[in-house]
């Protein structure tokens, strides 16, 4: 199919969710599978840490997994939270995951925007920006394949990607700050909000650094969706689970941050009514697929139990891309 559709996970479980961890991360394993074998575009991995509802901390691990169950779907960790982790270690895993997916992975380096995160893993929330650029430096020279002074050691890495880094990894954020770290690096820039002015700050740098080959990737106001027969009932008896994930996210929110997907709905009435949040019928997914060229699949979202998750899945693949 042409349309881009995404299927989400970040393991967030509410309390009222009737399955387990371990039934959730070998359900979401099988979706990735399931998604594999029916043409679905991306298969899309989050990351948070020091949570109480089990937000996905491991996203890299989760992707290696199913670049092993996939041949063909592509997988992306968005966005991986690169200061708090060793860029050394990152280095090696997307060198690795590279490898095994056969160039299907790709990374959205964040900053994030939870300090407890960076006091838990022992990073200086004061100087995030400035160890972002010091981890993608790090990276860049890596993936080179030749030795650098890195902690006064020489460096080698072996193996390196097959690909380019500009194929494995882009730039997130919400910010002209990021924007422009995205052209410094000459990486793509995938804010996480349609603002044109973020792909007006980021032309701008790519022509001050004679960087090229630049693209943004908007987000393209992306609804986290489930496809329904019956919307109403659905909303009635499973609503809770998006207010759950919309709550939660209400709970980190930071002055700086800016991205499409965060709800300011207080109710299930607003949230159904902001939009962001969905119950979709097929006939609705179709005219969305067709009028934005893109879906954003959530069958996990919030906790949702898993058989109405894999319902959801099924009518998609029955009733949705057959329409296209």
């Amino acid at each position: 199919m042409a349309a881009l559709s995404i299927i989400q996970f970040d393991m967030r479980r509410s309390p009222e969710c009737p399955d387990s961890q371990e039934e959730r991360y070998r359900a979401c394993l099988d979706m990735v599978r399931w998604g594999d074998e029916n043409g679905i575009t991306v298969a899309g991995f989050s990351e948070h840490h020091n949570t109480e509802d089990g937000f996905l901390s491991s996203p890299m691990m989760l992707a290696m997994a199913a670049a092993q169950a996939t041949t063909n779907i592509r997988l992306s960790v968005s966005a991986l939270l690169l200061p708090l982790h060793d860029p050394i270690r990152i280095a090696e895993d997307i060198a690795v995951l590279d490898l095994v997916s056969q160039g299907r992975f790709m990374a959205v380096a964040g900053l994030g925007y939870r300090e407890c995160e960076y006091q838990s893993l022992g990073v200086d929330w004061k100087r995030r920006g400035k160890i972002m650029d010091e981890k993608i430096e790090v990276l860049l020279q890596a993936w080179r394949g030749e030795y650098f002074n890195h902690n006064g050691v020489p460096t080698i890495l072996n193996p390196v990607p097959v690909r380019p880094a500009q194929a494995l990894l882009c730039i997130g954020g919400n910010s002209a700050a990021a924007a422009r770290r995205a052209a410094r690096y000459g990486l793509f820039f995938a804010p996480a909000i349609d603002d044109p002015e973020l792909e007006r700050v980021y032309s701008a740098a790519c022509e001050e650094h004679g960087f090229s080959g630049g693209a943004v990737i908007f987000p393209n106001e992306p609804s986290l969706t489930l496809v329904s027969e019956d919307p109403e009932r659905d909303w009635a008896l499973y609503g809770k689970f998006f207010l759950y994930d919309a709550l939660a996210y209400r709970k980190w929110r930071h002055w700086s941050r800016r991205a499409y997907a965060e709800s300011f709905a207080s109710d299930l009435a607003g949230l159904r009514t902001e939009g962001k949040y969905c119950f979709l019928t097929p006939d609705e997914a179709i005219a969305c697929l067709r009028d934005k060229g893109s879906i954003n699949l959530s069958p996990l979202c919030g906790g949702m139990p898993l058989e109405v998750a894999w319902n959801s899945l099924e009518l998609f693949v029955k009733k949705v891309i057959p329409a296209l």
